[in-house]
C-alpha cells in the first residue's frame, strides 16, 4: 500500500468507525423500527462522532521542535473538535524523542522531522501500523534582520568573521545540512552545533551568531525576528515529516484520531499556512 493510499485510509478512520457504530446499533435495534428511524439514527450517529464524541481523554504527542507553532494549534482544534480531550506535547530534536519513546517514555502520538529517526521506533515494534508522511520542509539560511552582513549563498557562510550555527548532523535539521553543503561543495565551520532547529534559529535571534542553517517555517514563524535567505542546493535535502501513534498508548483510540487529524486537509491547511510543503 503506498503512503497516499495510507493517508486516504486514515482521513476517513474517523467516518468508518462512525458507521460501524450505526451498524451495531441497527443490529441491536427492534426489528419493527421503520427505515427512517434507521436514518435518523444514522444522523445522530454521525453528528455524535463529528462533535468529537467518540474520543476524549488525554494524550502526549512527541513532536519535532520545527513543528511546534503548527502542532500547538493543531492540538487547539483538535480539543474543539473532540470535546473532552486534552493534548499535551513535549518538543525536540527527533532524535532524542525516538530514543524517549524506545526507552518506555509515556508517548501516545510521534510526529519526526526524519523518516529515518522514525524507523527507529518502527523497528524496535514502538509504532502502531505504518507511518504516514504528512509534510516536507526546506532549509533556508536564517541572518539578523535587513541581512546586515549580505549573505545570498552557502559559499558566502565562509566569508572571514561571518559566525555560523549548526544543527548537529544526528538531528534532521542537521542531516539535512550536511546534504545541502555536499551538494554545493562548500564546507563549514560552525561556531556551534545546537541539538534542535529553535536553538539554532535562537542563536540568530540573539546575535550571537550571523547566520544559521534552519527551515523556511521556522524563518517564518520568528515573525520578522530574522530573515531568511533561499539557496538553491535546499531542494537537494528536502526533509519528510512522519507520524504515527504509539505502541501501548493508554488512549489509542485518541492517538489515532490526532494522528489522522494531522493528516486530515484541515490539517493540511495549517501546516501550509506555516509554510511546510505538501507530503
Amino acid at each position: 500500500m503506498t503512503t497516499r493510499s495510507v493517508l486516504r485510509l486514515r482521513r476517513t478512520a474517523v467516518a468508518s468507525t462512525a458507521a460501524l457504530a450505526l451498524l451495531g446499533l441497527a443490529a441491536c435495534s427492534s426489528s419493527s423500527s421503520s427505515a427512517g428511524s434507521s436514518g435518523s439514527s444514522a444522523s445522530a450517529s454521525a453528528s455524535s462522532t463529528a462533535s468529537g464524541a467518540a474520543v476524549s481523554g488525554k494524550i502526549t504527542v512527541f513532536a519535532a521542535a520545527s513543528l511546534k507553532n503548527t502542532f500547538t494549534e493543531l492540538g487547539k482544534e483538535f480539543e474543539a473538535a473532540h470535546p473532552g480531550t486534552t493534548v499535551t506535547f513535549n518538543f525536540g530534536g527527533s532524535d532524542t524523542l525516538a530514543a524517549s519513546i524506545v526507552s518506555g517514555a509515556p508517548a501516545d502520538v510521534f510526529a519526526a522531522a526524519s523518516t529515518t529517526t522514525m524507523q527507529t521506533v518502527v523497528s524496535k515494534g514502538d509504532a502502531v501500523g505504518t507511518p504516514v508522511d504528512f509534510a516536507k520542509n526546506e532549509l533556508e539560511i536564517a541572518v539578523a534582520p535587513g541581512n546586515p552582513k549580505h549573505l545570498t549563498t552557502l559559499a558566502g557562510l565562509n566569508a572571514s568573521g561571518v559566525k555560523v550555527a549548526l544543527c548537529a548532523k544526528t538531528v534532521p535539521c542537521g542531516a539535512a545540512a550536511v546534504k545541502a553543503l555536499a551538494a554545493s561543495g562548500v564546507k563549514l565551520t560552525p561556531v556551534t552545533l545546537e541539538q534542535d532547529v529553535t536553538s539554532a534559529l535562537n542563536k540568530v535571534e540573539l546575535g550571537e551568531v550571523d547566520a544559521a542553517l534552519v527551515y523556511k517555517t521556522d524563518v517564518k514563524g520568528a515573525n520578522g525576528k530574522v530573515t531568511g535567505v533561499d539557496f538553491p542546493e535546499a531542494a537537494k535535502a528536502i526533509t519528510t515529516y512522519p507520524i504515527a501513534p504509539v505502541k501501548g498508548s493508554a488512549n489509542a483510540a485518541a492517538a489515532q484520531a490526532f494522528a489522522a487529524f494531522v493528516a486530515s486537509s484541515q490539517g493540511e491547511q495549517v501546516l501550509a499556512a506555516a509554510g511546510f510543503q505538501a507530503p
